[in-house]
């Protein structure tokens, strides 16, 4: 079967007897591949996995995987890999954040800006969970403008508590548990995140949108 551009741009491998693994050739399009695979449920598809580069398919066990595979390709006809999802789709989740974490002042300096200026610029931002992972709960939290980029500390902390948040190499999260991290630090909320007492004990999923507030303690 002849293949359009936008096929061509979307690489898929079998990943076992049941599942697909769709390689975008621009990563930064992940977001909306996922997107509208849920936007746009394909059958034989019972679950869209998205990580930092890649999406796993994976499909019902009487499916024939090659049909699913000539499915996705019919969805992707159209498909723009410069597409995004607009945060108004979404209503964000709203957390609270005092900015008293231990790298504030380190991040800062990289960036080259003030402390004020980096709770303004993580606060005005809507961020979008484009994946979860490290630990149930830890959603990389990705903004579509640039500014906010700082790489994980050179040594990790043996713990990080519960509801730290934090910035490395391009995304945002919240700590959802204590846990070791490389993470840098730069605030706290009270917010939790994951609480296995919840029917869905993930407060973030991949999709959805988070807007951090800054909380005045005084």
């Amino acid at each position: 079967m002849k293949q359009n551009s936008a096929n061509r741009r979307i690489v898929m491998r079998p990943a076992g007897s049941h599942a697909l693994l769709l390689e975008p050739a621009d990563h930064t399009s992940v977001d909306a591949l996922t997107h509208l695979l849920r936007r746009s449920p394909v059958d034989g598809v019972t679950d869209v996995l998205p990580a930092a580069q890649t999406v796993l398919i994976t499909t019902d066990s009487r499916s024939d995987l090659g049909e699913v595979e000539r499915r996705l390709h019919e969805l992707f006809a159209d498909f723009e890999p410069t597409s995004h999802v607009e945060d108004a789709e979404v209503e964000a989740i709203r957390i609270p954040v005092v900015y008293s974490g231990g790298d504030l002042g380190e991040v800062a300096r990289i960036l080259g800006i003030s402390t004020d200026d980096v709770i303004a610029e993580h606060t005005r931002r809507t961020w979008r969970c484009s994946f979860v992972g490290f630990a149930p709960g830890f959603g990389y939290l990705a903004s579509s403008e640039p500014g906010l980029a700082v790489p994980r500390r050179e040594e990790s902390r043996t713990a990080v508590p519960a509801g730290s948040v934090a910035l490395a190499d391009g995304y945002s999260a919240v700590y959802p548990r204590r846990s070791p991290g490389g993470w840098q630090l730069i605030g706290r909320t009270s917010v939790s995140t994951w609480d296995t007492h919840n029917p869905q004990p993930a407060l973030i999923t991949p999709g959805c949108s988070v807007q951090f507030v800054a909380e005045d303690i005084r």
